[in-house]
């Protein structure tokens, strides 16, 4: 088939996709909304209008068939496993060896870390390893003096590269082989790949070892303060307070350090002109750090505006801390966000740290994303009980690490699964399936813990993306495409074509998410080595590596805003220490599976 033989249903499809991917990338949409309406879309088209193939009728009941795909099980039993091993502080004791090392030898320990991370990521997703890895270094920072900006992005880079390693290493790893053994590829071993990654590891290491933190700022993270981050506050002008009845000059003068973002009278936006007089009532949208913000509202006696839960507990014994909101997290996407997670939580929300943020945001009302810090106020003990909780993090140097008893029962159980799926006594579904199931019948698990670790970002990612695959297979749409990007490259040998395909997923992802990614690459890259007469399993892995080279930009993954956020990073920061990795990486990664695959 070519690209004009497609009939209606493959450029509905097509349109589909192209607005599932807009909406992904955008954030428009709550990532789970965007793929419900994807699945929604392909089922009212293909139920009004069946499409009728030389093998079967699609339906609309065929694009449900992703919430029981054996891709999307496994994913989900792999993000239960790991909250037990986190869950159970099954890794807890390397994580303080690392920070006992760090004492007597800190370049052999930064060392160890870095292949820590790059071993253990290959069978643990990254998040909840970088959420344990973190406080170690932060708190490592603290003693020593030393600044953890050169450390933890270095840290984060380290865990996506073992995440390449294993076909359970991320979801987006899962999702790639999914994709093509739906579509007739040969299915992928456990580890498979795992020796061409560990080469390219191998030439990545003195990279992240002894370059990467060289390139990096000397950024204090702050842990020696309540908040080292700029919040967006509100400060609400009292009667008979300094700043009633005076001019803007005036009230700044005595503030001296506040950073006014708006004023708000009524409703309505005052331009801020130095005669500007201020009234009681009118609000105050400033930026500063949780210090100089209590001191800023003492000083012009002005009320700190705060979300407050019904129950604020003593308020002797209040307390401030900074909460960083992860990908897991049920409350981003939402305008209740920050009331869910007040009502939830029973802690006040005072301000909003976001990185690189345009305009001023309101806490009360802001629409939380991936990546944002909240300003709480509350009971210490409600604070402490934050730090268990599922989709935020808690960024002080107190943080302390889980340990129970059964951190070895969890340790055993992931192991046992590990060695069944790469000796293929059990296929990996199964083998992570009983695993889950052992985690809960020891007690490594409660259930409400298991459910807590799904994520519905990635689940509806992964039955869209199934569904969206299935009607581009069918409609004959990617067939199309494959021929058409193959007849372009026909001058070209396959080894320069992986390399281009594999450089253009690592540009995708590094500014829409790994997943939307895998789900333009994948059956594309099928389509063309089908359509060049090679090996697609080469073509399936530069799809696969590609989009894990998420170095170059915050938003590249979701860990790389969890370290932005702890230390301070700013944008240019990725692009100076993570833009030549993904170029190492890139050239290493082509060169290896060509080798591999007799490309040359």
């Amino acid at each position: 088939m070519d690209l004009w033989s497609v009939d209606w249903h493959a450029v509905a499809v097509l349109g589909i996709a192209a607005l599932t991917f807009w909406l992904f990338a955008s954030e428009r949409l709550p990532v789970q909304t965007s793929g419900l309406l994807a699945v929604l879309a392909l089922m009212l088209v293909f139920g009004i209008f069946p499409y009728e193939t030389g093998e079967k009728q699609l339906g609309s009941e065929v694009f449900l068939a992703g919430f029981g795909h054996t891709a999307l099980i496994t994913i989900c039993c792999l993000m239960v496993l790991g909250r037990g091993l986190v869950t159970t502080g099954a890794l807890e004791p390397f994580a303080r060896a690392l920070a006992r090392l760090w004492n007597f030898a800190p370049q052999l320990a930064f060392l160890a870390m870095l292949i820590f991370c790059m071993s253990v990521s290959g069978i643990m997703n990254n998040t909840p390893l970088i959420v344990l890895m973190m406080p170690v270094l932060l708190s490592v920072a603290a003693r020593t003096g030393t600044k953890a900006s050169n450390t933890l992005l270095p840290m984060n880079f380290a865990g996506l590269i073992g995440g390449m390693a294993t076909t359970i290493g991320t979801s987006t790893n899962l999702l790639v082989v999914g994709i093509a053994a739906n579509l007739g590829v040969p299915s992928f071993g456990l580890f498979d790949f795992t020796r061409i990654v560990a080469i390219a590891a191998l030439v990545a290491l003195p990279y992240l070892w002894l370059v990467a933190p060289r390139l990096l700022p000397k950024r204090e993270t702050g842990l020696k303060s309540a908040s080292p981050l700029a919040f967006d506050a509100v400060l609400d002008i009292r009667r008979g307070s300094y700043a009633d009845g005076r001019e803007l000059r005036v009230v700044l003068k005595r503030a001296g350090s506040l950073r006014i973002l708006k004023v708000l009278r009524a409703g309505t936006e005052l331009m801020r002109l130095p005669t500007q007089q201020f009234q009681a009532g009118d609000r105050l949208m400033v930026a500063d750090t949780a210090e100089q913000l209590r001191e800023h509202a003492a000083v012009l006696g002005a009320a700190l505006r705060s979300t407050a839960p019904r129950d604020p507990g003593d308020p002797a014994a209040q307390k401030l801390s900074q909460v960083l909101v992860t990908q897991e997290s049920e409350f981003t996407g939402t305008p209740t966000g920050v009331a869910r997670f007040v009502s939830e939580h029973r802690l006040a929300v005072i301000g909003v740290h976001r990185p690189g943020r345009e305009g001023a945001l309101d806490p009360a009302t802001a629409l939380l994303k991936p990546g944002d810090v909240l300003l709480v106020q509350g009971p210490e003990e409600r604070v402490d009980q934050l730090k268990s909780a599922a989709g935020v993090l808690v960024l002080d140097a107190s943080l302390s690490l889980p340990h129970s008893r059964r951190a070895p029962i969890a340790l055993l159980i992931m192991g046992c699964v590990v060695a069944i799926a790469a000796t293929k006594m059990l296929p990996m579904v199964l083998a992570a399936a009983l695993g889950v199931a052992f985690m809960l019948l020891t007690g490594c698990l409660r259930w409400q813990e298991a459910t807590d670790a799904l994520s519905s970002n990635v689940i509806m990612i992964v039955v869209a993306s199934l569904a969206l695959g299935e009607a581009l297979n069918a409609t004959g749409t990617i067939a199309a495409a494959g021929a058409g990007l193959a007849a372009a490259g026909g001058y070209l040998h396959p080894v320069v074509i992986l390399a281009m395909l594999m450089l253009f997923m690592a540009i995708v992802t590094n500014f829409v998410s790994n997943n939307a990614a895998a789900i333009i690459g994948t059956p594309v890259a099928v389509a063309m080595a089908a359509t060049l007469g090679v090996d697609p399993r080469p073509f399936v892995l530069a799809v696969l590596f590609g989009c894990n080279l998420s170095f170059a930009t915050p938003m590249g993954y979701q860990t790389n805003l969890l370290v932005m956020a702890a230390a301070g990073y700013r944008f240019n920061d990725f692009v100076r220490a993570g833009l030549p990795l993904l170029v190492l990486m890139w050239v290493t990664l082509t060169y290896l599976l060509a080798d591999q695959y007799v490309m040359f």
